[in-house]
């Protein structure tokens, strides 16, 4: 058996969160150390139970410039990719077409808003203050013999000190445990967002067309060794959904707080709002790893474009017709026909989509024939998602990521 002081050893349980996965830096931030180091400060500022807030603000102040750093990879990534014409998918069914870049920028965008509400959250956090057991301040105007503008001042400056702009004027013995809502929601909604992308990625993967970085000699699948299985995104999955259920903490918390203050808080604080430090931590670090080695396979994506098409293409084959003299009713039922047995190829014999064959071999549409290349073109078949990729990343994301750009050089590190 293992001493009763003994926390740390081989016989008492250890997050994995902290062994394995968060960075030194995010577990430091909840060390016991640290707490020691930020309670003596703190009793030289004469604060009382301030130490939750100081905690929270220097783990916001670690999570977003790793933030800020995935979104910065993700949009060199779409950058360079914003005109790669890719198939689109609603409801997970093939649909018009877009670029691999926009459809990056659907998690960028996501991932700005996450960036924009941590920044405000933290920017909004207000210092308890020096406002006694019950928040009254009645220990300290004894102390300065009923002058209040002295315990105002105390309270002003020991704020200050502690690096806060505003402190609450209303409180119990602790601030009001809505805060520590706001503080998980942000992170919760953070792991939606990259939720949201690691299974795009995996997805993706699964056709074949993007994955993520797959280092010399990891091993994809102990029993498959062809497989390349999609490890860092599943991770991150997993780690979101935790994230993300985390909130419920303290939002039941907030609401059994009775009166000035009851300790049910304690315990669970202690456990929830480390966990969602260190969770984010691991899966912004993860993610950034993910998107600085992100690789595409542009043939099979023109591959699959060339099986999806030629559907598609059918209204703008039949404007064509009509612009040359045809009928269009006439037109319409050709190529549903025409449609309808190259579908039967694809689903019923397994075969590829041979419907521009079938109608460059029908003298029907022979005045059209010499156009039908430029009319599968699929870059006329992507909009303007080339131009809303580079106005997106110029108008809002760069200027986003302007007071970022000193941390921007620094490389994920990630044991797999």
């Amino acid at each position: 058996m293992a001493e009763a002081g003994d926390r740390g050893g081989l016989d008492s349980y250890r997050s994995p969160l902290a062994s394995r996965y968060a960075s030194p830096e995010m577990c430091f931030v909840f060390s016991d150390r640290f707490k020691f180091r930020t309670w003596r400060q703190l009793w030289l500022w004469l604060a009382e139970a301030e130490q939750d807030l100081i905690i929270l603000r220097n783990a916001f102040d670690l999570l977003l410039p790793k933030l800020a750093r995935v979104i910065s990879r993700l949009a060199d990534f779409a950058k360079e990719r914003a005109d790669l014409p890719t198939l689109g998918f609603t409801h997970f069914q093939p649909a018009q077409l877009t670029t691999v870049g926009k459809r990056c920028c659907l998690w960028i965008q996501d991932l700005c808003m996450d960036l924009q509400n941590v920044t405000r959250v933290r920017e909004e956090l207000r210092f308890r203050g020096v406002k006694g057991t019950t928040g009254t301040q009645a220990s300290f105007l004894q102390l300065f013999e009923g002058d209040h503008q002295k315990v105002e001042q105390l309270d002003k400056m020991v704020t200050e000190k502690a690096g806060f702009k505003r402190a609450f004027i209303i409180t119990g013995q602790t601030y009001t445990r809505k805060v520590d809502i706001e503080v998980a929601s942000v992170l919760a909604s953070l792991g939606a967002s990259v939720h949201k992308i690691c299974t795009d990625i995996r997805l993706l993967a699964n056709l074949k067309e993007v994955e993520e970085p797959f280092e010399k000699q990891q091993i994809g699948s102990s029993a498959m060794a062809y497989k390349r299985n999609p490890m860092r995104s599943e991770r991150c999955c997993s780690l979101a959904r935790h994230l993300m259920t985390l909130v419920m903490d303290p939002l039941q918390t907030a609401s059994v707080q009775w009166f000035e203050r009851t300790l049910d808080d304690s315990a669970n604080r202690r456990i929830c709002l480390a966990e969602a430090f260190l969770t984010a931590d691991t899966i912004l670090n993860t993610l950034q790893n993910i998107s600085e080695g992100l690789v595409v396979y542009p043939k099979v994506i023109e591959r699959r474009i060339r099986q999806e098409l030629p559907f598609m293409a059918t209204e703008n084959i039949i404007m064509a017709m009509v612009k040359a003299g045809g009928s269009r009713q006439d037109c319409h039922e050709k190529i549903r026909v025409l449609s309808q047995k190259a579908a039967a190829v694809v689903k019923q014999e397994g075969g590829d989509n041979d419907l521009i064959e079938r109608i460059q071999a029908d003298p029907y549409f022979s005045p059209i024939h010499a156009k039908l290349e430029h009319l599968l073109d699929p870059s006329s078949f992507t909009g303007r998602a080339p131009q809303q990729v580079h106005r997106f990343l110029e108008e809002e994301v760069y200027p986003l990521l302007k007071p970022y750009e000193s941390v921007m050089k620094v490389k994920a590190e990630l044991s797999l």
